[in-house]
């Protein structure tokens, strides 16, 4: 099958309700290709799919050449129309980040799959109880103008037998683009794989975002990446809808300066967490007990603006957690904020910020125990950079993004092992599924 958009493009775009009809009937196309390739994908073998994995790894190899030309016309485009340093970093696919995937790539191939069947229990009657994982079907997947997210989330969908629409920012349209036609298409027909699994929306505009999360029936999850107000409204406009998500619409590390910290540790920690700063777990608070705050706030000021990093000070025009990574031309910016002790670092950073993740520094087991059982976001490091909350970095696959939720489910970094659906399965003790 091929792997062609489901239409062809005009150079007339509709406008108000026409627009949202085409961009519906756009991003439908793609979810019935998809829907289609999801029932040869959940029956695929493991070797199929480490082939396919394998493959996306050697065509990224193959073509490089084609990959970062088309990230070079991204770049330009973006740094003419203004896009900022941190922006930039962030749109970037370098030869270094490519060697980078094609490792992560080798190492999701390898990872084992969890059993499809577990045995339960014995029911009476002469009767067992197994529970079963299977596929969600077809997932979307909106993400930041990030161009290995593109890699990231094929390969973790590939992986759980999950076909999938994806969506990205306009800016980094063309390098995902050739993702797309040059690495995934040409991995999935290696492996005697339907290339119509995975679908990537090849128009620019929000309108198709939009439409990802209306497809109810079709588009059974969409996972949404990309902080801020957007990923909120597209979240707001899914439930609208009935479509479930994936939602990580704030990210923005803590770190907690506690009396017994180390000096050295801080800084080593300060530098860690801020060595880029347009993604969502890097360092945007630094809370200082009060104990050592005339002390420290002068060793994190220096770290900060030795790395050209604004330190925002008391008294702040601004939530103390506002996520600077979201403010174009403001990234280079950290709140700098006094506390009592631990619980109450742990207190501010539950009620102020997203609960993305946060670290205590210390030397005092006792001051780190309470900071850690106190606060209740997705990750918390003591004397380890907020960096970490990575899937790769974490469990050494990709993830398809981090998920804030208080609610039970997938939370933190989302990998493939996360996306299924669990079914019971009642039948004879003696039976045997072919």
């Amino acid at each position: 099958m091929t792997s062609a958009g489901p239409h062809q493009r005009t150079d007339r775009r509709p406008q108000g309700d026409d627009a949202l009809v085409a961009s519906d009937a756009v991003v439908a196309g793609y979810g019935r290709l998809a829907a289609v390739a999801a029932e040869s994908l959940a029956e695929a073998t493991n070797q199929q799919i480490t082939a396919a994995l394998d493959a996306m790894a050697e065509r990224l190899t193959v073509a490089r050449a084609e990959i970062v030309e088309a990230n070079e016309r991204d770049l330009r485009a973006a740094e003419k129309a203004g896009m900022s340093v941190a922006l930039l970093d962030r749109l970037l696919l370098g030869q270094q980040r490519i060697d980078a995937t094609i490792a992560q790539l080798r190492l999701l191939a390898a990872v084992e799959v969890p059993p499809r069947e577990i045995e339960l229990r014995e029911l009476p009657d002469g009767l067992r109880l197994v529970e079963r994982r299977r596929p969600v079907g077809v997932i979307g997947a909106n993400f930041e103008a990030r161009p290995g997210v593109t890699i990231d989330v094929a390969s973790q969908l590939l992986k759980s037998r999950n076909a999938g629409v994806l969506r990205t920012g306009s800016a980094a349209l063309s390098s995902a683009l050739a993702l797309h036609r040059h690495v995934i298409v040409p991995a999935l027909r290696a492996a005697y794989l339907d290339s119509d699994a995975i679908q990537l929306v090849e128009e620019p505009g929000h309108e198709f975002a939009s439409a990802l999360v209306r497809q109810r029936g079709l588009i059974k999850l969409v996972i949404l990446r990309g902080s801020g107000e957007t990923t909120a409204a597209l979240g707001a406009e899914a439930a609208r809808y009935g479509v479930r998500t994936l939602a990580h619409a704030d990210g923005g590390g803590v770190l907690y300066v506690d009396a017994a910290a180390d000096r050295d540790t801080v800084v080593r920690l300060l530098r860690a967490g801020t060595d880029r700063l347009g993604v969502c777990n890097r360092v945007n608070l630094v809370l200082i007990a009060d104990a050592v705050y005339d002390t420290m706030r002068p060793v994190v000021e220096n770290v900060l603006r030795d790395n050209r990093i604004r330190v925002s000070l008391p008294p702040h025009g601004h939530p103390l957690g506002y996520e600077w990574a979201l403010d174009p031309g403001n990234e280079a910016t950290v709140t700098v904020a006094p506390v009592g002790d631990a619980r109450e670092a742990a207190r501010v950073a539950n009620t102020e910020t997203s609960g993305l993740a946060a670290t205590v520094v210390t030397e005092d087991a006792h001051a780190a125990a309470t900071f850690m059982d106190s606060y209740s976001g997705t990750g918390v490091f003591w004397n380890a950079t907020t960096r970490l909350l990575d899937g790769f970095k974490l469990h050494a696959i990709p993830e398809t993004g981090i998920n804030v939720d208080h609610v039970p489910g997938p939370r933190g970094p989302v990998t493939f092992a996360d996306l299924y659906l669990r079914q019971y399965l009642v039948l004879p003790a003696t039976a045997v599924l072919s």
